[in-house]
């Protein structure tokens, strides 16, 4: 991972104009910083504001208020969007020719590669390859520009569980290799285990955590024991489940170490899914949290 800054942005807002009259926003009050050389995961509902949001980082659209600033380990951006627009009538060597002429930068090799990693035919027209194929092609188009910075707006929602396994794989490859910073949005969280670094979570256009995942994680824990009102332990509870018998707390800590809690409760780890769930359902009800 570089030391450097990929993306700053500061208090970032997106409205749009609705005809005839009136307007909504879509981002409003976004402020973070994304290292350099990290996989970032944007996690959001549909509706969120994550293409926005990443429409608005690459230049694409313009912000109502607020700035992005690109780091110079940003230097060269790759976009590969939630539609992934190819030629339907090229094929896909015609493609790369687009893709050739277009940067500045260009490596056929890397392009090729991951082309044949996936078995896409050259000679084929895109509009006759099926959606995931499609979705390899704008793949090694965008690995091709030689990025440092590249975007992805939902990129496995048209590949079946195993090529989802297979790219996620190839990517964090190509991050270990080249020092390459990712930021991909998704709304299925399951996929993000063992994959992102960095989380972005978005819910009706506004930040609702954001940092490094471990750090996140380490800094919430759940609570399970006997059937109580109250948790055993300190910190802000985030949800309470309960049976007739059992109690669950998720808590956020005020420090990265879990509090001793004394038998019969014990603690466990919380999950990426775990955090964003439950945030996404607190956002949903409006819910703030609790001080243990």
């Amino acid at each position: 991972m570089s030391d450097g800054i990929a993306v700053t942005v500061d208090d970032l807002g997106k409205r749009y104009r609705r005809w005839p009259h009136g307007s909504v926003w879509a981002l409003r009050h976004c402020s973070f910083e994304l290292p350099a050389g990290v996989v970032a995961a944007l996690v959001g509902m549909n509706g969120a504001g994550k293409t926005t949001l990443m429409s608005v980082v690459t230049g694409l659209l313009a912000p109502t208020e607020g700035a992005v600033r690109l780091g110079d380990d940003a230097s060269r951006v790759s976009f590969v969007a939630q539609d992934k627009p190819l030629y339907r009538h090229f094929s896909v060597t015609d493609m790369l020719k687009v893709g050739a002429s277009l940067n500045r930068v260009w490596d056929q090799r890397r392009a090729l590669r991951w082309l044949e990693r996936f078995q896409i035919p050259l000679d084929r027209p895109c509009g006759r390859l099926s959606g995931g194929q499609q979705a390899q092609v704008a793949f090694a188009i965008a690995l091709g520009s030689c990025p440092s910075l590249l975007l992805l707006d939902e990129p496995l929602s048209n590949l079946d569980p195993l090529a989802r396994r297979e790219v996620t794989k190839e990517l964090l490859g190509e991050v270990a290799d080249t020092g390459l910073t990712v930021l991909l949005s998704t709304h299925v969280v399951a996929e993000l285990g063992g994959v992102a670094d960095h989380l972005l979570l978005l819910a009706a256009g506004t930040l609702l955590e954001q940092g490094d995942v471990d750090d996140l994680l380490a800094s919430h824990v759940r609570y399970v024991g006997p059937r109580s009102d109250t948790s055993p332990g300190p910190g802000q509870i985030l949800q309470a489940r309960h049976t007739d018998r059992q109690s669950t707390f998720l808590v956020r800590l005020a420090s990265d170490s879990a509090p001793r809690v004394d038998p019969p409760w014990t603690t466990q780890t919380v999950t990426l899914e775990d955090l964003v769930l439950v945030r996404l359902e607190m956002a949903r009800s409006g819910v703030r949290g609790v001080a243990a």
